[in-house]
């Protein structure tokens, strides 16, 4: 990869040589202005205010614009003379936990590749040292024509450098959130916690560019002279409409299970209704069935309970009333006994006759 500066990483008395590569690169489709009469190409030429003549690339150069209008000219000689540490070090100013930085400060990234066989040493020893402590280095920087902020990190085997936005470019987000107070219920955000669970994660690589694969398509087929309008996809208008948010997350939790092949009953739309006094619920019929079964039984138990206990109370009343007649009725009852054991005894020391033939 081509190198866009050449410099030195300052990590205190410690210099490492370096070359500054892009990290990333634009895959977007760009388009060019035509002329709709004949297909023509429009071009933008620089012209000279002055003159009126068109100007070369090599023979453009920069100036700054003061308030009356006036042009004052700037040369890089002038710049890369500017007496700034940074001109051609990426001067490492701190270490911190790479969550103290805010990602809106995030702008574009870069590889630092070491420059030189005497650079590998160094620049082994400041990777290491990134991975052992956990943390990234805030480091200054001067690069087409502006001192910068950037953050090291390692990225496999490699250092990496993002360019950072200073604090004072971060717009304060005014008027942006929500007017007034909303109130979010537990419920929803039961729902709400399902549905980024069911989503999960996803593999990065495995993303891609619909759109430019599709303008890519539709150019493949009009070169070819085979291009055929397709259907307008269906799109609900956006905003504007009030939904029921409940059934919406229901819903799109049962459209993420079935979008990753769950099994999964649809989820149900839970209609939005004010609280009112509510009769109990019935329940099926069998259970009442069982029920009213049960209490009866339950019923007669309790009556013939109740019966046992009176006849017991009534017994041991009479029991009590009359214990002279229990007694004499007890005797005769012994005697009877007695004179059925004499009889029984008798009849059978009574030899049997035989029947004769």
């Amino acid at each position: 990869m081509r190198s866009i500066w050449n410099g030195a990483i300052s990590f205190g008395l410690v210099s490492i040589p370096i070359k500054l590569v892009n990290a990333t690169e634009s895959h977007s489709i760009s388009f060019r202005q035509i002329h709709l009469s004949d297909g023509g190409r429009i071009r933008y030429r620089k012209v000279c205010e002055l003159d009126g003549e068109e100007v070369a690339t090599a023979e453009i150069g920069k100036g700054y614009e003061e308030a009356d209008g006036s042009i004052i000219p700037i040369t890089d000689e002038d710049l890369a003379q500017l007496p700034i540490a940074t001109a051609k070090t990426i001067e490492i100013v701190s270490f911190v936990p790479a969550d103290e930085i805010d990602p809106l400060q995030m702008d574009a990234a870069y590889y630092l590749a070491a420059n030189g066989p005497t650079a590998a040493k160094p620049y082994t020893l400041l990777r290491e040292a990134l991975k052992r402590s956990r943390r990234v280095a805030i480091a200054k920087y001067a690069l087409r024509g502006r001192e910068r902020l950037g953050m090291l990190r390692v990225v496999d085997d490699v250092i990496a450098m993002h360019g950072l936005l200073w604090p004072d470019e971060i717009r304060v987000p005014e008027g942006v959130a929500p007017e007034g107070r909303v109130s979010v219920r537990e419920a929803e955000l039961d729902l709400a916690d399902a549905l980024m669970a069911t989503l999960g994660e996803v593999e990065m690589e495995s993303l891609t560019d619909e759109y430019r694969e599709a303008v890519e398509a539709m150019v493949s087929a009009k070169s070819e002279g085979a291009f055929e309008p397709p259907a307008e996809a269906d799109v609900e208008p956006a905003g504007g409409k009030v939904i029921d948010l409940m059934a919406a997350l229901e819903k799109s939790v049962s459209a993420a299970k079935a979008s990753r092949g769950e099994p999964g009953p649809e989820a149900a739309v839970t209609p939005i209704r004010r609280k009112t006094a509510s009769a109990p619920k019935s329940v099926g019929g069998k259970k009442s069935t069982a029920a009213t079964k049960k209490t009866a039984a339950s019923g007669t138990k309790k009556t013939a309970s109740a019966k046992s206990t009176s006849a017991r109370s009534g017994a041991d009343k009479s029991a009590a009333a009359k214990p002279a007649a229990t007694k004499s009725t007890a005797k005769s009852t012994s005697k009877a006994a007695s004179a059925k054991k004499t009889a029984a005894s008798a009849k059978k020391a009574t030899p049997r006759k035989r029947a004769s033939a």
